[in-house]
């Protein structure tokens, strides 16, 4: 059976999760919320007072269970939601997510979780990197000020201290991280669909994609799928 993927990309606060679960609720996929994988990771090693600088810290990661269920994050069986969400580890989560031991070993595990469900998965790198074969990629991006904005009131909803001003400046300093970083930077995959959703809903957004994902499974339904051999061509 030939699982099917939807790639979400782009920058800290563009909508990306939000988007996901709604388009997996839609097309009846597993959602797999990459960022929050790597917020796991930022908060273990905080909890186990590592040197997040140190790439040779994280492997804890080895003896680490992630996984989804109902679209909840489960950390070694413990619900994380509101955790990982907490300003010390949104801080620090782009300089853990820039060690290569710690991408290699949760892109594993994502493209494990593809391997057996149809995903809608959101990240910086799933079109790029995770999933280079999806269906369809989109590159979801927003300007700052929209972005923070976004932040601060899902941090409002979930009762954490947020400072608008504060966001801006950590959304500014994550964007630079996560697109210079030498290993697997944020960018934009040759084939993925630039999506600017500043003056967009979430509703909108969803609309927009959920139509050029099926359109794009119905183009790709109505080709052939030729088969391949492996044995040489002898004339």
């Amino acid at each position: 059976m030939k699982y099917r993927a939807l790639a979400i990309d782009g920058p800290a606060g563009a909508g990306k999760s939000s988007v996901a679960k709604m388009l997996a609720k839609q097309l009846n996929y597993t959602y797999v919320d990459t960022g929050a994988m790597y917020r796991a990771a930022t908060l273990k090693a905080l909890a186990l007072k590592v040197d997040l600088d140190n790439p040779e810290s994280f492997s804890f990661l080895d003896n680490t269970k992630m996984e989804f269920m109902h679209e909840v994050l489960y950390l070694d069986g413990k619900d994380v939601t509101i955790a990982i969400r907490s300003n010390s580890v949104s801080n620090n989560v782009s300089v853990v997510a820039s060690h290569i031991p710690v991408r290699n070993r949760l892109v594993a595990l994502q493209q494990k979780i593809a391997d057996k469900n149809h995903v809608v998965m959101d990240g910086r790198d799933i079109g790029t990197v995770v999933l280079p074969n999806a269906d369809l990629k989109i590159f979801l991006t927003a300007s700052v000020e929209e972005r923070a904005k976004r932040r601060h009131a899902e941090n409002v909803s979930l009762g954490i201290d947020s400072d608008l001003e504060r966001l801006k400046k950590e959304i500014e300093r994550r964007d630079q991280i996560d697109s210079s970083r030498s290993y697997n930077p944020l960018r934009v995959a040759k084939d993925a669909i630039f999506v600017d959703t500043s003056a967009m809903d979430l509703g909108e957004v969803t609309a927009m994609i959920y139509d050029l994902y099926k359109k794009k499974i119905d183009e790709k339904e109505e080709q052939p799928e030729w088969k391949t051999t492996n044995n040489p061509i002898k004339n």
